[in-house]
């Protein structure tokens, strides 16, 4: 990625995606070039949540709201410490936001920042050209950066894929850090850190746990050193597939029978701990408004997701694995993807998508008490 911080606003733009079709418009952000995956997301709001999820580490989101930049940015939404879209789609910018706790604008926050954005496209077209092809390479290119189509289209082709992509150590820790428990402290948590939100152990610090937060490259040893009453496998950015490290951490975990939770990420590394495989999706869910059924208890939740692979696993009936019957506990209601994962034999659950509701609904906050639920019966 190459950029400039200069004014973007009347610099014409041009996105090119892998098969070839253009989009010209504005820039938006950063002047310069950037690569990706181009994904969309239909949350109407929470943009500042989604553009500093690491999840969205090497990948360029269409926002599918037509305003985007509305409320600004502010200094007490980031979800980690810096943006990490590689790139960023909207059609119409806020001239002038207008919140209280706005701070500066969202173009300037993108070009502080260094990230290439387009402005002024149809965003419509875009997403249903994912939509029907699916997420693949795109390419975003303003100022000096634009050339001939032709060029611009051989550079995007040379783009790696996400396929095969190992990326969780690029946006995790390096070094392990507390964060302490809100009140008293009831249990203490070692969460893996494979591209965690600010608001996940803070979920779990409200609720008396003590965090220990770890590199994506801990090991078992590293877990027990914390002296865990439970272990949490975060979200994060990559192919599953390729995730082996913590497949063989969370496989230690089981092996133990220590409470475990895990989110997206850690939902998929379940999965491939338990002998399923993993799949890439077509375009994937990203969004603050996605259907999902709890199978536990009948209820429909309104869900945050960011999440371009899923676990397949049969969603009629429970399965032998070698830690026991494991069964689907959670399911999209738009596809009928895998969304969660439970087992009957021993403390451990996950789910595909963030009930850390940042940004995004609060219906799933119970699975952080399901949670503590299953600490205090280890305990007992």
């Amino acid at each position: 990625m190459t950029t400039s911080t200069r004014g973007a606003a009347k610099v014409p733009a041009v996105l090119v995606l892998e098969d070839g079709r253009i989009f010209r418009g504005r820039a938006y952000g950063a002047v310069g070039e950037t690569f990706g995956e181009a994904v969309f997301s239909t949350g109407m709001t929470g943009y500042q949540e989604t553009l500093t999820d690491p999840s969205y580490h090497r990948q360029v989101v269409v926002m599918t709201a037509p305003h985007v930049g509305n409320t600004g940015v502010n200094d007490e939404d980031m979800e980690s410490r810096k943006i990490w879209v590689s790139g960023y789609v909207v059609r119409d910018p806020a001239r002038v936001p207008s919140n209280w706790r706005s701070r500066r604008t969202l173009d300037a926050e993108l070009a502080a920042q260094g990230v290439v954005g387009i402005s002024g496209i149809d965003t419509r077209a875009l997403t249903r050209h994912l939509r029907e092809r699916g997420a693949m390479r795109v390419g975003i290119f303003s100022g000096d950066a634009v050339h001939d189509d032709a060029a611009l289209l051989a550079r995007v082709q040379e783009a790696p894929r996400m396929e095969g992509a190992d990326l969780s150590a690029e946006v995790a820790t390096t070094e392990p850090y507390v964060v302490p428990a809100i009140g008293e402290k009831k249990f203490t948590v070692a969460a893996i850190d494979l591209g965690i939100k600010g608001m996940t152990p803070h979920r779990m610090a409200e609720r008396g746990v003590e965090v220990h937060v770890l590199p994506a490259t801990a090991t078992v040893d590293d877990v027990y050193a914390v002296n865990p009453d439970g272990v949490f496998f975060s979200n994060g950015p990559g192919d599953p597939s390729t995730a082996d490290h913590p497949v063989s951490v969370m496989r230690g975990v089981l092996e133990r029978g220590t409470p475990l939770f895990g989110i997206c990420f850690g939902n998929q590394i379940l999965g491939r701990a338990l002998g399923f495989g993993t799949y890439k999706l077509k375009y994937g869910h990203r969004g603050i408004n996605q259907p999902v059924q709890d199978r536990t208890t009948g209820k429909v939740e309104v869900t945050a997701h960011n999440h371009g692979f899923a676990v397949d696993a049969p969603l009629d009936k429970v399965s032998d694995t070698p830690f026991g019957r494991a069964e689907v506990s959670h399911v999209c209601l738009n596809d009928n993807v895998v969304e969660g994962l439970q087992l009957l034999d021993k403390p451990a659950f996950s789910v595909q998508y963030h009930p850390e509701a940042a940004a995004g609904p609060h219906d799933a906050a119970y699975l952080f008490d399901r949670f503590v639920n299953l600490m205090e019966g280890q305990r007992a």
